[in-house]
């Protein structure tokens, strides 16, 4: 653990001047806990010391924030031995407290830590010692082993559960008979010693077992409110039996409480068996995905022979046969033959897609009737079903907002309630008269059992992670549960046009020369093919078979076009504002076809030399066929839509007018983008941002939720927090849908804890007793305990079969 007399010493990139390291030291003196900081610009590291390691995170944060690097390594760990929401907290302070550690989280839904740390102070053996310490164990397998490894570890743990709890309500099962029926009968006391001592002493030995562990490091959790309830009735029963003159002499009656003890140990061990079952049910959306690779592949080799290849040894670059019903095992392009793919467990589009020579297969989907080779692009790690894996891994790893609240609550849960515990039998001790002593013992014990710090450590994970994995499941993959949360608050949406409204296959359908004069066309091929934008790819595509010619100084202008040197003159491809700037003359003839053509919706770009407009083309982009219903569904929902364009006015007006947007903007340049986002957010709106291409990503990083088109390019799936993998904007929609019903599934299931534990914990201390006479039976408490787990989790999967 680091203290303020360690020195950290934090690993930095990017920091390469005398100005860089001062701005870092002026960051760094604004981090509180941060004792003393001295940027070493050498030896391209800051050292600090703390007064606690948690502040090591907001200094990483610091520097990140301020634009500069810090080297991390980021890693999820399953935790072994984790017994209820308590010990996620235990687990998560562990690491929290090793030094070098910059964030730690343990998900006790997911039974994971997300850790990030400083490899140069720290390492995942060194965390692992400091989980170990705390009574728990991290595997640190190859991810490939892990989820192998895991579910073994699972598997084996559920059978054994299976196997204690079927004993358990066996054994325990003619202690209750004898305890309510046939209490008087001849060594009755003796019998339910006999079947009761096992149930607790060996089938309910972990309680025991782990509570210690707790104890050791000055920690409790739910195993140590068991242990104390069933061990409290368990001894208080034993005394009561060998010892009956002690209270005989005192005029009372010696009651036994094995039927408690035992009942309560089965019914909990049920209740963690039932948890357990519905636990796994909620990560069934990654057991679904990560079943779709096959485990081998027929590789074509050298002449045409097939091998048959382990997945994990396919290389790119490798050939491979797919026959008719098998599932592609790598990301790759079609070299020969075509079929068509069900692409619906990427996409959940249900309609398969032909794939031809030259079109790209990703691993996962189907193929149907046809047969194809295709070579090997992505392989591993690099695949999209690997990497819609780990996404969905880690957003239903990470935690909502509201879950940092619960977590605070389920920390200090334990310690509360054995103080209510205690208070409870000192009132029943001063106030209970008589029966005082036994009924304050009973009482204590009652709430011990009853409380259930479960039920609220499961409400908010669970419900993220059926949510995250319904999502993946319809095409929708959600990066964080922050995301998922915030997307129900969406009262605005911004949506660029191509690919995202449009097909974002513009093609060109005309070109008009000014007095049919071609003679140039080889130089707007030429500037064209240099452009990366997707309309100079229409033009390219268009002018096919034309030659080329060498050009120099060549310029990409943002928003605004092209330009390039040939023959001793300046030619430019672009927008009427480039032309305007350079002060170029269009003929009318020229004008008159591009208005006719933007009143069509079609987007204009011309080519000029220095003088005049040499030529104007038109090209079309096809509105998707789902656009149209989509934006009035998102409209019906009182959401606010903009559609922003760099095209011109008539064409941004005539897709409007198309699809039903009422708010437009056009010729706004990619940086203008983010400044809407921000005037929208400045009206108080909580703004949604939704693109497919490079020129989106500073507006997808500013919006509130950032919503990426699964067809458009990588960098815009990487600052986006949702990508809608079809590219289909109908899925929207059914995001924002998600989005409400999982909030609304989080406040029912935090509602019920609360309320269960609220109402559970004063009845069990005997508060209806003064008034009715009331006292709640140990047994019925374990019940209640074992079922308000399982009825949290089971609301939570209530979600996968809603529309």
């Amino acid at each position: 653990m680091a203290t303020n007399r360690d020195t950290i010493y934090i690993p930095l990139e990017d920091v390469e001047s005398e100005h860089c390291a001062l701005i870092v030291d002026k960051g760094l003196a604004q981090v509180q806990g941060v004792e003393s900081h001295k940027v070493e610009l050498n030896n391209r590291r800051v050292a600090i010391t703390v007064n606690d390691n948690e502040v090591v995170g907001e200094a990483v944060k610091a520097i990140k924030d301020l634009g500069y690097g810090v080297p991390t390594v980021k890693k999820t760990y399953p935790v072994l031995g984790m017994t209820c929401a308590s010990c996620a907290g235990s687990a998560e302070s562990m690491a929290k407290y090793t030094s070098g550690v910059v964030n730690a989280e343990v998900n006790y839904g997911t039974g994971n830590l997300n850790v990030e740390f400083l490899p140069n102070i720290t390492s995942s053996e060194q965390i692992r010692k400091a989980v170990q310490d705390g009574g728990y164990d991290l595997l640190l397998e190859d991810e490939n082993k892990q989820q192998e490894t895991l579910e073994a570890i699972h598997a084996e743990k559920f059978k054994k559960l299976k196997n204690k709890t079927i004993w358990a309500v066996i054994l325990s099962l003619p202690v209750v008979i004898i305890g309510m029926f046939f209490m008087d009968m001849p060594y009755g006391n003796e019998i339910m010693w006999a079947f009761s001592t096992p149930v607790v002493l060996w089938l309910g030995k972990d309680f025991f077992i782990n509570a210690w562990k707790q104890a050791k490091h000055r920690s409790a959790n739910m195993d140590t409110l068991v242990a104390l309830s069933t061990g409290i009735a368990y001894i208080f029963s034993v005394f009561n039996m060998l010892f009956m003159d002690f209270w005989h002499q005192r005029g009372l009656h010696a009651h036994v409480y094995f039927e408690a003890a035992a009942v309560i140990v089965a019914f909990i061990l049920l209740g963690k068996l039932l948890e357990e079952k519905a636990k796994g049910n909620t990560s069934s959306a990654i057991k679904k995905l990560m079943g779709l690779q096959p485990k081998t592949v027929i590789v074509i080799e050298a002449y045409g022979t097939e091998r048959q290849k382990a997945i994990e040894d396919v290389n790119a670059g490798d050939i491979i046969l797919v026959k008719p019903g098998e599932k592609i095992a790598v990301d790759g392009m079609v070299v020969s033959g075509n079929s068509y793919v069900d692409e619906s467990m990427l996409s959940g589009e249900p309609v398969p897609v032909l794939k031809k020579e030259n079109e790209k297969v990703f691993a996962g989907t189907i193929n149907q009737k046809g047969s194809f080779q295709f070579k090997a692009v992505k392989v591993g790690k690099e695949t999209m079903l690997a990497q819609i894996i780990k996404m969905v891994q880690d957003a239903q790893g990470s935690k909502a907002p509201v879950q940092k609240l619960v977590d605070k609550i389920a920390g200090i849960f334990v310690p509360v309630v054995m103080g209510i515990a205690v208070l409870t039998f000192f009132l029943w001790l001063i106030l209970g008269g008589d029966n005082g002593l036994v009924q304050g013992l009973l009482a204590a014990v009652t709430v011990l059992v009853i409380a259930c710090p479960c039920a609220l450590g499961l409400a908010t994970p669970t419900a993220i992670m059926v949510g995250v994995g319904k999502g993946a499941e319809n095409g929708i993959l959600i990066k964080d549960a922050e995301s998922l949360e915030l997307a129900k608050k969406v009262n605005a949406i911004v949506l660029d046009k191509t690919g995202t409204i449009t097909e974002g296959r513009p093609e060109v359908t005309g070109i008009q020369w000014l007095n049919n004069d071609d003679a140039t066309k080889d130089v707007l091929l030429s500037i064209e093919k240099q452009s990366e934008h997707p309309l100079a790819e229409a033009v390219v595509k268009h002018l096919e078979g034309v030659s080329t010619t060498a050009l120099s100084n060549f310029d990409s202008i943002t928003g605004k076009g092209a330009k390039a040197d040939y023959n001793n003159d300046t030619y430019y491809v672009g927008n009427k504002k480039l032309l305007a700037e350079n002060n170029i003359t269009i003929a009318d003839q020229l004008q008159q076809q591009a208005d006719e053509w933007g009143t069509q919706s079609k987007t204009v770009i011309w080519f000029a030399n220095s003088k005049q407009a040499l030529s104007v083309v038109a090209i079309s982009d096809k509105i998707k066929e789902t656009s149209v219903a989509a934006i009035k569904e998102i409209q019906d929902m009182g959401i606010d839509l903009y559609m922003l364009t760099g095209d011109n006015e008539a064409t941004a007006k005539a897709i409007a007018q198309q699809t039903g947007i009422g708010h437009y903007k056009a010729e706004v340049l990619p940086q203008h983008k983010a400044d809407f986002v921000k005037e929208l957010q400045a009206q108080g709106k909580v703004v949604a941002m939704v693109g497919d291409g490079i020129n989106d990503s500073t507006a997808l990083a500013t919006a509130d939720v950032s919503i990426a088109m699964g067809k458009g390019s990588d960098i815009a799936m990487d600052v986006a927090k949702m990508t809608i993998i079809s590219s289909d904007l109908t899925k929207i929609p059914q995001a924002i849908r998600l989005s409400k019903q999982t909030v609304a599934t989080i406040k029912q299931n935090l509602f019920w804890a609360f309320i269960y534990n609220l109402i559970g914990i004063p009845i069990a201390a005997g508060i209806l007793y003064p008034i009715n006479g009331f006292l709640l039976n140990p047994m019925i408490a374990g019940a209640a305990m074992a079922l308000s787990s399982v009825s949290v989790v089971s609301n939570s999967l209530r979600l996968k079969w809603k529309r």
